[in-house]
């Protein structure tokens, strides 16, 4: 069972996805628990620490997922797997994405913190890319910083693919996570080998 300190993230996380941050005070949070506003402070002072918290839940979600999966064979499917693990993710706590750039302004612990888990995935998938190029999957490089550059594309799309659905159709779900998460796998599909796209096409039909 759940203590009230876990309640309280669980709850601000509804509220912040339906409402958008600019709607949920500690006030809403605690009467939509039906507990009192001192309650809830005793807990979190202020609405910051809970964006906070929802944020490291958010990161170690990711993280376990990464490692849980980094047993498996270094393949074409991995990146595919981590990559739609991540929207999910990122689906589930969709008020950071839809806040992204506020919530960098007003918050220096979860930028700094960003900041520096972006630098360690851009290591991470740039040594994909290289055992993928080892194997035969993706081709050599034929412009300076390429798979750097594609890395960086991955990025911008993960940050704020749900921004962008949310404009075009006003309403993000799972459909809308197959729809991008294929415009991320297609992101891939120049840079493969002939061996890389029948692998590709295994994977996809």
């Amino acid at each position: 069972m759940k203590n009230t300190k876990e309640k309280i993230l669980d709850t601000a996380l509804i509220l912040f996805n339906e409402k958008g941050l600019p709607k949920v005070t500690l006030r809403t949070i605690a009467k939509e628990m039906g507990i009192s506003q001192g309650n809830l402070n005793y807990h979190f002072k202020k609405r910051e620490h809970i964006i906070e918290a929802l944020y490291f839940q958010l990161v170690e979600n990711i993280s376990q997922d990464m490692t849980r999966n980094l047993s498996e064979n270094i393949d074409l499917g991995f990146i595919f797997k981590i990559s739609n693990a991540i929207m999910h993710h990122f689906f589930e706590y969709r008020f950071f994405m839809l806040d992204f750039v506020q919530i960098m302004r007003e918050h220096q612990s979860i930028k700094s913190h960003y900041l520096q888990l972006s630098a360690l995935r851009e290591s991470q998938f740039t040594g994909l890319f290289n055992t993928l190029i080892e194997a035969g999957i993706l081709r050599q490089e034929e412009l300076p910083n390429e798979y750097l550059f594609l890395y960086k594309r991955f990025q911008i799309l993960g940050d704020f693919w749900i921004s962008s659905a949310e404009v075009a159709t006003q309403q993000v779900n799972n459909n809308t996570i197959l729809k991008y998460s294929e415009i991320l796998r297609q992101a891939i599909y120049p840079y493969l080998t002939k061996k890389g796209k029948i692998n590709y096409n295994n994977l996809t039909n």
